[in-house]
């Protein structure tokens, strides 16, 4: 388990921090293995009935750890990625899942927001896809979601210009449930996920698999997001790119 994830259990509830606010809770190798690791065994928990996701300090996720990322090394078949493991962790995850997002949610810090069931932010949470500026693609199904949450184009806004969003847009377009304060935030949070731990287990399982739509065909898009990436990730561009996000500031 990495130490930069903090991972507790009480009441029903498995609450997982992202826990490297130094570093904007950007996510590494060692990380994703942690994420990975509480969902896998969160999953498995009979005495879990929810998740709850959140960032220490004042940032939710800043996505990957560029460093890291640029140097991402091919992928063995028989022993599938960190990454892989928590982007089809949480996909798969049966169980409700809630998020409490206080900061900067960026590229993979956004698009998991996509599958948890109720997401709080505060007013200051800001939100980007910045894939295309990276020279890459996105993932974790969000190329599919996206478009059925809010219409293609404004999809292609999004994904396309990698804007920052803010709070009010997120709610507005879906992405969040509710804003409140950040001294509301996480209570609210965690009182939310164990009301949601509280109810029946068969019913709320099979409710969220009703009510994630196409889950097959979105699975397979992952799968093709992924491959695309990865050959994206090669590319002299992307890693000039990257290059240049890592150059010093003057």
């Amino acid at each position: 388990m990495s130490e930069n994830i903090k991972v507790s259990v009480a009441d029903g509830v498995c609450t997982v921090v992202i826990a490297r606010p130094d570093k904007k809770n950007s996510l590494t190798r060692s990380m994703y293995a942690g994420l990975a690791g509480a969902i896998e065994s969160s999953a498995a928990d009979p005495a879990v009935r929810c998740l709850l996701l959140t960032g220490e300090g004042e940032v939710f996720c800043a996505g990957n750890d560029i460093g890291e990322f640029q140097n991402r090394a091919p992928e063995n078949p028989d022993a599938p990625p960190p990454s892989k493991r928590f982007y089809y962790g949480l996909a798969n995850y049966d169980k409700p899942i809630v998020a409490a997002v206080p900061g900067l949610a960026i590229g993979i810090g956004c698009t998991m927001l996509m599958h948890c069931d109720i997401v709080y932010a505060t007013p200051e949470a800001r939100f980007r896809m910045p894939f295309v500026d990276l020279g890459l693609v996105p993932e974790l199904g969000s190329s599919m979601i996206v478009p059925w949450m809010v219409g293609r184009q404004k999809a292609a806004e999004l994904m396309l210009l990698g804007e920052f969003f803010d709070a009010a847009a997120a709610k507005e377009m879906g992405f969040v449930n509710r804003i409140m304060d950040r001294a509301e935030l996480l209570p609210n949070a965690r009182a939310t996920a164990a009301v949601l731990a509280r109810k029946p287990v068969e019913a709320m399982r099979l409710t969220r698999r009703l009510l994630r739509q196409h889950h097959d065909i979105l699975l397979a898009r992952m799968e093709e997001e992924r491959t695309i990436l990865g050959a994206q990730l090669q590319t002299a561009e992307t890693q000039a790119i990257m290059a240049n996000v890592l150059k010093p500031k003057r």
